[in-house]
């Protein structure tokens, strides 16, 4: 081997090495359904139209089922104000005291 081939084996080496480990890891990406991804670190190609529709309609279920929650909210809120509410009390140890004089009869 001569000496001013030494040069060119230190950089062609290397650079397959890194050639070769970039395609695996492009084929893995692919293979498993990640993005490709430029130097930058976006996307090659942009999400493809099934998958914007999918989000769409979570977005949408998501918004349906949080307006759901927040009338869940507001009605147990208004349970618990009646539960509360010392009328109720009285209310329910009158009905007590009536269903004790009834059994005492």
């Amino acid at each position: 081997m001569d000496i001013s081939q030494i040069p060119v084996a230190l950089v062609a080496i290397p650079s397959a090495v890194i050639g070769i480990g970039w395609v695996a890891n492009t084929w893995i990406r692919v293979k498993h359904g990640y993005p490709l991804e430029n130097s930058w670190g976006k996307a090659v190609y942009p999400k493809n139209d099934q998958a914007a529709e999918r989000v769409k309609l979570l977005t949408q279920e998501n918004a349906a089922l949080q307006a759901e929650l927040g009338s869940l909210k507001d009605r147990l809120a208004n349970v618990e104000r009646i539960v509360t509410d010392s009328g109720y009390h009285l209310t329910r140890e009158i009905e007590s005291l009536r269903g004790d004089r009834k059994d005492a009869n």
